[in-house]
């Protein structure tokens, strides 16, 4: 099984598929692959209809699309146990990651993740909306009763879906409640989380339109 990735600084889409992966230790190899360059192309070419990042391929079977990858490792893999066992908590968390990977557009776009730079950024009122629905979503998830620091207390796949956006909020130093910033601190504590970290720190290649905002200081 291949898992076609981008570049550990800036790929979003790619740490959520490589995330289930990792923390679940399902036997893969890791491309990576250039973003905005000729080989990123040319190797999907004949891979990917959509030419994009992550692209998994499993013998015959091949997923194009991050979510429809987290979907299929957990059913093909691991039994479902990257999704609630009850029946209402795994609606509720497949509709949290359909709200992640469809929406949230004004903060994705102001905010590219960019893990090696720390940045300021205007934040208009679109962004702002965006920003206060996640802290609702974490706000509402961790204080539902649920044992322990994961979104539905077991780490899954919902919490590979919001780990960029902690990413970002880290690197733009954005602040929110102290529930919903419990949560992150625990996101960025996370061992799987801290080595495409570190591997995003050795690379050195620049993606202009995934650098956005001013340096700032702590």
């Amino acid at each position: 099984m291949q898992l076609f990735i981008g570049n550990k600084n800036y790929s979003t889409w790619s740490l959520r598929a490589w995330l289930l992966l990792e923390k679940f230790d399902v036997d893969y190899e890791e491309v990576k692959l250039g973003l905005e360059t000729e080989q990123f192309y040319n190797t999907l070419e004949n891979i990917s209809p959509t030419l994009k990042v992550p692209t998994l391929v499993d013998g015959n079977v091949t997923v194009w699309e991050s979510l429809a990858i987290l979907e299929y490792i957990n059913e093909t893999y691991l039994s479902g146990q990257a999704l609630p066992k009850n029946r209402e908590q795994r609606a509720r968390a497949r509709a949290l990651c359909a709200e992640m990977h469809s929406g949230f557009t004004a903060l994705k776009n102001a905010m590219p993740m960019n893990i090696r730079a720390k940045r300021h950024v205007e934040v208009d009122a679109k962004v702002s909306k965006d920003i206060q629905r996640i802290e609702d979503i974490f706000t509402e998830q961790m204080q539902h009763g649920h044992q322990g620091d994961w979104l539905f207390g077991h780490w899954t796949i919902v919490d590979a879906m919001y780990a960029p956006v902690c990413m970002r909020f880290y690197t733009y130093g954005v602040t929110l409640n102290e529930t919903a910033s419990r949560y992150i601190d625990h996101v960025l504590a996370c061992p799987v989380l801290g080595k495409w970290r570190e591997q995003a720190l050795l690379e050195h290649e620049v993606v202009e339109c995934d650098e956005a905002g001013t340096e700032r200081t702590e």
